[in-house]
């Protein structure tokens, strides 16, 4: 009667299944087959409507207890599918979310297991180069974090002083007001035990062991600190990125182990993040949805789970567009982002650095090639800027050369270290003998009397600036056609100073060049 009534209305389809829920909660008693004829009865009143909440639990325990009946294929892809194009809010509703997540675990169960999960994840994508429906990124990043947050529930459940994302970073250096009465405690020591300890010539080890019916944890660190990572002790505000890149020490491990099933849900929804990131249309959307790092602290210190996500982090490196590659930065000042955790020294870096090579080349090709940026790495990240110099990186060759143009390095052996790791490969030596050419006739210029200091306006060109430092524009002040002349009252307040100060030049001849 629902389906041929000509009354349209959204309780003509909606009352049936409100009905069927209701006799559901109160027959638990059904066996398997009467499960499956109810949901076929019933599968034509969901092409249209969502099913209600009992409906969707009902949904979700078939899912579960029978993972390889032909009814979760016929039936509920359908559903699943007009879920995710047109549900707007899985926060209203979060068993449809649910639903969802179970329905793609009974897929990843059956024989070909995610051979069947690509095909659906292709079938929400279409076949053409975009996707015509802006719901379902959207929608399958939310199921995927939930779904991964289910991981690590019963762990996180399990203690209520999970320590944070600062304190996993820092191996536990920092100062904690937590009290230390719960069972599993990352306590953090006072800046004059720090400061003792540090003096030790042995590193004393201690462990931690917190174990439960799904999760095993093992926390290590040895509690040698180094001072400059205690200087900040007692400050809560956690600096930002690009001003200063945090490095944990290399000896603080923190390993966590999963049950079978909490594992198989954790490679199956890491693969479709893995999936998602390959398209496109859905990269740059997908990288501004994980920016904020939306996991849980459990999972960025899980080693498995970094490993596999490192694939979708180097999706977003190789991606030329500035608004996912960007995104590999901090969403604001204070909090941490994927640039840091994947760089050496942080608690995902497992390569050497070599992703950490490849994120600092997008964004050095685009608009990070600042003063402000280098500074920061080389303050924080000089040790394997150098290292990877040495094994032939060629953006970081050119990362060393940039430190010694912009006088970056005060202090003169580590200019001479920087100088001689340059030297010590082909391309390293190349590039600095191209810069020591620079910096040669920027002399030259300067001794036959031209500018010694080179003003630009935030709006010239490379044509207007070739043009005004010709034969004849040295000494005069040149101002670009789309300046007027207000220009001259206010414009110079917009310019740019380029300073080139002096910096060891070795054997080349550029000990003494200025500019």
């Amino acid at each position: 009667m629902a389906l041929t009534s000509p009354l349209q209305d959204d309780s003509i389809n909606q009352a049936p299944l409100e009905i069927v829920s209701k006799l559901l909660s109160e027959n638990t008693n059904l066996t398997t087959q009467e499960h499956e004829n109810i949901i076929v009865a019933i599968a034509p009143l969901l092409e249209n409507n969502h099913p209600p909440p009992d409906l969707c639990e009902f949904f979700c325990k078939h899912c579960r207890e029978r993972p390889r009946s032909m009814v979760v294929i016929e039936v509920f892809t359908p559903v699943v599918q007009r879920i995710l194009k047109h549900n707007m809010d899985f926060g209203k509703c979060p068993r449809l979310r649910l639903f969802t997540q179970e329905y793609i675990l009974a897929l990843n169960e059956l024989n070909a297991g995610m051979e069947v999960v690509k095909k659906f994840i292709q079938s929400m994508h279409g076949p053409t180069g975009h996707c015509p429906h802006p719901r379902v990124l959207p929608n399958l990043v939310a199921v995927c974090l939930a779904a991964i947050y289910s991981c690590y529930e019963e762990f996180i459940n399990s203690r209520d002083n999970s320590p944070s994302l600062k304190e996993i970073r820092n191996g536990c250096q920092q100062p904690c007001d937590r009290k230390p009465t719960l069972p599993l405690r990352l306590l953090h020591p006072s800046p004059d035990l720090v400061s003792q300890e540090a003096t030790l010539s042995e590193a004393r080890l201690k462990s931690v062991v917190v174990a439960s019916s799904e999760i095993h944890v093992e926390v290590e660190h040895t509690s040698t600190a180094k001072p400059a990572l205690t200087a900040s002790t007692g400050n809560d505000s956690e600096p930002n990125l690009i001003d200063c890149l945090m490095v944990s020490p290399a000896c603080s491990t923190m390993s966590i182990e999963l049950g079978p099933q909490a594992d198989r849900t954790l490679g199956c929804y890491v693969e479709i993040l893995k999936l998602l990131s390959d398209y496109d249309d859905w990269r740059p959307s997908l990288a501004s949805l994980l920016q904020p790092i939306p996991f849980p602290k459990e999972a960025l210190a899980h080693e498995k789970f970094t490993k596999e996500l490192k694939y979708v982090i180097q999706r977003f490196a190789e991606d030329p567009r500035q608004e996912v590659h960007s995104c590999l930065l901090s969403v604001r000042a204070g909090k941490d982002g994927w640039f840091q955790l994947y760089s050496p020294g942080g608690v995902a870096c497992d390569d050497d650095g070599e992703l950490f090579a490849s994120m600092v080349h997008i964004l050095m090709g685009s608009c990070y090639k600042t003063k402000k940026f280098l500074l920061s790495l080389a303050e924080n990240k000089l040790g394997p800027c150098m290292l990877l110099a040495l094994r032939g990186n060629q953006t970081m060759v050119e990362i060393l050369c940039l430190m010694l143009e912009y006088n970056i390095i005060d202090n003169n052996d580590t200019q001479l270290q920087i100088i001689s790791t340059l030297e010590s490969t082909g391309v390293g030596k190349r590039m600095y003998e191209q810069l020591c050419d620079r910096q040669r006739e920027l002399k030259e210029l300067q001794r036959k009397g031209g500018p010694t200091r080179l003003t630009l306006p935030s709006k010239s060109t490379v044509s207007w600036l070739q043009s005004s430092v010709g034969p004849g524009g040295g000494k005069k002040v040149v101002r670009p056609p789309h300046w007027g002349a207000a220009a001259s009252g206010g414009g110079e307040q917009d310019n740019v100073v380029l300073d080139r100060p002096a910096f060891p030049g070795g054997n080349r001849g550029a000990g003494n060049q200025t500019g």
